[in-house]
């Protein structure tokens, strides 16, 4: 048998096997969960909770409606929902409604004109939620770490008070994974998150708090980190739309053991929202003066647009994409076809069935979140003993969640990727990419290969985060567009990616998307 012919036998062997043993672990989890039993999340007719920010920001200004009304019952909806998600960990709902009726005060009073209050304070009056460890003064900033327990934010981010400045209200903070690397937003400090469509699946990581208070209504808006996917993924799991912008144009300050001053990493601030129509001003807050190396106000003719897609990256470390998967993928471009002069493309780059690899090579040059990981763990004041920590986890008395101990061994006992030959495949691939997209192109790739998968899952198939996390790599701009619902009543998407600084490419094909297939869909009965 000649060699290639060797290497597609066991590759086959190989996906066999993994489609058989992902099956039974699906089984088995369905089993112990029984989705027949799962709540449902309480419903809501109330109009302020279901209008985007942008709205509400306009409606505020015109004085149709209170920002004290919308701040309250924004309030409220936490409150009736979070016993159900536990994604908000902390709150300022006090400062807020004294914040809302400083905005009240200041409308009534003000002789400026609504475009002129738009101008300098385009979100006036709107909540938003960040995730508790992007650093908020006066509010939780553990990072979900026993040893940071009961530690607060000294000042804001800048990007929080990018925010602030721009006329939004915090409301609260939300939960995420240990130093946010997890595909679960877990920790011993604050507990687990719930997806809203289903009790029983994970909301996802680092974001998963914050994308789970988002689509349940209880916030119009977050703010998310994208380091291998966090912004996406959870908006993926929770079925609302999270772009990570073209890496490098924000501060990222914020974060425990990050200065801000990193030049080298994949680390981005992100956006959350259940419409693409808030993306653009969203982000025109946060980049401050580097919005002016976007083009975020350039008309998008979607018939100038060249369309590509990948339906089967064939990473083998992650699990084969789901048919439902590739059916969305599939309905997307197919509809994209009809917008555009040019013939749509399936592409299939080699390098892509490295992704897990690239990204964990990348992560070898994070200062800020890698290379110390398990003394940061401890807040930097000494060392995980893996073998100690190993033994508490299994009588439940260990300070950190089996997801951290498992990157622990990913970075300190598993092999490193050879440097060498990552550099040549990362540069190959980012060459191909750019040649691909140019400065008019449009990829839809895979979120992931599944819908949300049961609570723990994730430890089971560890890698399935990689159709993410290569767009770190790149660096590249990626919106998570959502596009209805699996047969399971969970979110489906596609992941939307243009070439570097075109991230209007992708905001204008997520806005067509979803003016086609509709969007967000509520995880309640209206």
């Amino acid at each position: 048998m000649a060699t290639s012919a060797r290497v597609k036998f066991c590759e086959g062997l190989f996906l066999t096997l993994r489609i058989i043993v992902d099956w039974l672990i699906d089984f088995f989890f369905g089993f112990i969960y029984n989705d027949k039993k799962n709540l449902q999340l309480p419903g809501t007719t109330d109009q302020v909770l279901l209008k985007s920010a942008t709205s509400l920001a306009k409606e505020i200004r015109e004085k149709k409606i209170s920002c004290e009304t919308v701040i309250r019952a924004h309030i409220n909806r936490i409150k009736q929902v979070n016993q159900f998600l536990n994604a908000v960990v902390d709150e300022r709902y006090v400062d807020a409604i004294e914040e809302a009726r400083a905005v009240n005060k200041f409308l009534a009073e003000t002789d400026q004109t609504t475009d002129e209050i738009e101008y300098s304070k385009p979100f006036l009056g709107v909540p938003f939620t960040s995730k508790e460890s992007t650093q908020a003064k006066g509010m939780a900033f553990t990072c979900g770490l026993v040893a940071r327990k009961g530690m607060t934010g000294k000042e804001d981010a800048i990007v929080i008070q990018r925010l602030k400045n721009s006329g939004a209200i915090l409301i609260a903070v939300t939960n995420m994974p240990e130093l946010n690397l997890w595909c679960e937003a877990r920790n011993n400090v604050y507990g687990q998150t719930n997806n809203p469509y289903n009790f029983t699946r994970t909301a996802g990581g680092s974001c998963g708090g914050e994308c789970s208070i988002i689509s349940a209504c209880g916030s119009p808006m977050g703010i998310g980190t994208d380091i291998g996917g966090s912004t996406r993924m959870p908006a993926y799991y929770c079925g609302v739309f999270g772009h990570k912008p073209t890496t490098g144009l924000m501060p990222i300050n914020g974060f425990p053991f990050y200065t801000g001053d990193e030049l080298d990493t994949m680390v981005t601030f992100g956006t959350f929202s259940r419409t693409a129509k808030d993306i653009i001003p969203f982000l025109k807050v946060i980049m401050a003066e580097n919005i002016k190396l976007l083009k975020l106000d350039t008309k998008v003719n979607l018939q100038d647009v060249k369309f590509y897609y990948c339906l089967e990256p064939k990473d083998l470390r992650v699990s084969p994409v789901s048919t439902e998967v590739k059916s969305a993928i599939l309905k997307a471009a197919d509809h994209l076809k009809t917008t555009s002069k040019y013939d749509l493309n399936e592409i299939s780059f080699n390098e892509f069935r490295h992704s897990l690899s690239l990204w964990r090579h990348e992560m070898t040059k994070e200062d800020g979140l890698a290379r110390n990981f398990s003394k940061d763990l401890t807040n930097q004041k000494g060392k995980v003993s893996l073998c100690a920590e190993f033994a508490k986890t299994l009588i439940c008395q260990s300070d950190h969640t089996l997801a951290s101990l498992m990157r622990i061994v990913d970075v300190e006992v598993l092999p490193l990727t050879n440097p060498s030959w990552a550099e040549s495949e990362i540069n190959t691939l980012k060459k191909r990419v750019s040649e691909l997209l140019g400065e008019n192109g449009v990829l839809l790739f895979p979120n992931c290969p599944t819908e949300a998968p049961y609570h723990y899952v994730s430890l089971l198939k560890p890698y399935n985060f990689a159709y993410w996390a290569i767009m770190n790599v790149l660096k590249l701009p990626a919106t998570q567009v959502p596009l209805g619902l699996t047969k399971n009543g969970l979110p489906i998407g596609v992941q939307v990616v243009a070439g570097l600084k075109n991230d209007h490419l992708c905001i204008a094909v997520a806005e067509e998307l979803e003016r086609k297939f509709g969007g967000w869909v509520p995880p309640f009965y209206q």
